[in-house]
């Protein structure tokens, strides 16, 4: 399929997915800390599951980086224990905490004042920290424009021959990026949006009755 063809499906993709769902307002999240919490946490779990570590730390005033650091990791551990997998994510978070504290004296404002392309090669150094949670951390708590991608994201774009199968996370974050204006406000929405679909009607058995791309045509094929 043609390069200019392309970037005209994937702008009427984002067009049919607005015009069906409308804006996501994704993610949820009062300050860019904690977005940035639960970017890591929401790993392999949904979203109420990291919700309920959210509110409990908040209603508790611990939702602080600084104070959050200065936990020992077993007590870190507890209190992620709804989000799942919840020692893994203790260390993961703490690896976080100790980078932002060392780096940034725990200040988003300093951390995004940073170069993201940089800073991103940084986020991927820590242990834990993929491409999907960086990239997460750069787009809505930094408002970084970076792209996010994830198996909602591939399932989509494939079962419409958009790209190959095989396709690596850079290489389907990179689809987009040379395709898309870098406007951090469309990555957050189309992101949001592509997810919606996922969950509704893109699932691994799809939906396709009343989906908003039910017969929509392969230009190309």
């Amino acid at each position: 399929m043609a390069a200019l063809r392309l970037t005209e499906r994937l702008q009427e993709l984002y067009r049919r997915l607005y015009d069906a769902f409308g804006p996501q307002g994704w993610w949820p999240g009062e300050t860019p800390f904690e977005v940035a919490l639960g970017a890591i946490l929401t790993q392999n779990t949904n979203w109420r599951n990291v919700s309920r570590v959210i509110t409990a730390l908040n209603d508790e005033g611990k939702l602080d980086p600084t104070l959050l650091g200065n936990m020992p990791e077993a007590e870190l551990a507890l209190r992620f224990r709804s989000a799942g997998y919840y020692n893994i994510k203790a260390r993961r978070v703490k690896n976080f905490l100790d980078f932002f504290a060392g780096r940034f004296d725990s200040s988003m404002e300093k951390m995004a004042a940073e170069d993201w392309e940089p800073l991103r090669d940084n986020l991927l150094e820590l242990h834990g920290i993929g491409p999907e949670t960086a990239d997460s951390i750069l787009l809505y708590a930094l408002h970084k424009p970076t792209f996010v991608v994830d198996a909602y994201t591939f399932r989509i774009l494939s079962r419409h021959n958009l790209i190959p199968d095989p396709c690596s996370y850079e290489e389907l974050r990179q689809f987009f990026m040379d395709r898309l204006p870098p406007e951090v406000l469309l990555y957050q929405e189309f992101h949001a949006l592509l997810v919606r679909l996922g969950k509704d009607f893109c699932r691994p058995q799809p939906r396709c009755a009343g989906c908003p791309l039910e017969n929509w045509s392969d230009a190309g094929a």
